[in-house]
């Protein structure tokens, strides 16, 4: 049976006095891939936020299990320190340095990595030298393997849209996580492009062992990746099954579906 990953329980957070999630609560094994769908206004960006540590919850616990089995009591860690544990996430409007190179905007990532002191960058001792060449040598890699390593010196604002989500990706995989947030990868993308997606996610959870949580409102994707779902409304979770379950729940089908799922 495979290991426990993620754990949120009762996850609550107010805004003024608005609760913008209630009792959130959710277990995600090593390996899985699971949705998180909902109408807009729901809360599935806003419990992405607490999970990786933009927002810290009023009530409720995340503990999170890192790649050497040690559990950490993330909901009360800052997103710095959540990356270095292997939490990382894509967010809906893309948020690449578009002024630095697309080279560049992986390297930042890698930063985490890095095992050099300020003495060794000072005097380019051999520690600095050595993660530079395994810097360059992970950025190449990854650029290669999602084939954009052709616009490696290019800005990364310059680059096609569905490029532009693809080194994102690139660039949250680079912080060598182990659970990945995935908040609307197929945002403004047409039919062709969404179809590469679902390769692409399917591709990265078995080349990099990841467990993924996915926010997406492509229901064509949801429905086609994803081993669970779970559905918020109003910041409370309505529903939570396999794909088909969900498809079927009349409490989804009236807050979020619609009749016309029940045929698709």
């Amino acid at each position: 049976m495979p290991e426990l990953r993620l754990k949120v329980k009762d996850l609550s957070i107010d805004f003024g006095g608005l609760k913008a999630v209630s009792g959130f609560s959710c277990e995600l094994a090593e390996g899985e891939l699971v949705g998180l769908i909902g109408p807009n206004g729901a809360g599935k960006t806003t419990v992405f936020n607490m999970l990786s540590g933009i927002y810290t919850p009023t009530e409720g616990e995340i503990d999170f299990w890192d790649k050497k089995g040690r559990v950490h009591n993330a909901g009360k860690m800052k997103s710095s320190a959540l990356s270095r544990i292997g939490i990382a996430r894509t967010f809906q409007n893309i948020r690449l340095f578009g002024k630095l190179s697309v080279e560049d905007n992986v390297r930042i990532a890698l930063h985490v990595q890095r095992t050099e002191t300020p003495l060794d960058v000072l005097f380019r001792l051999k520690r600095f030298r050595l993660d530079e060449q395994r810097m360059m040598a992970k950025t190449d890699e990854l650029l290669s393997l999602f084939r954009i390593e052709s616009k490696k010196y290019e800005l990364a604002r310059n680059l096609p849209y569905g490029e532009q989500r693809r080194l994102e990706i690139v660039r949250a995989l680079a912080a060598n996580p182990v659970l990945l947030l995935l908040d609307e990868p197929a945002a403004g993308m047409n039919p062709q492009e969404t179809e590469e997606l679902m390769k692409l996610i399917g591709f990265i959870r078995k080349e990099f062992r990841l467990t993924i949580l996915l926010i997406e409102h492509d229901m064509r994707l949801v429905m086609g990746i994803c081993e669970r779902i779970i559905v918020l409304d109003y910041g409370k979770t309505i529903a939570a099954g396999v794909p088909e379950q969900i498809r079927r729940d009349p409490a989804v089908i009236k807050a979020y579906l619609g009749e016309e799922a029940l045929h698709a």
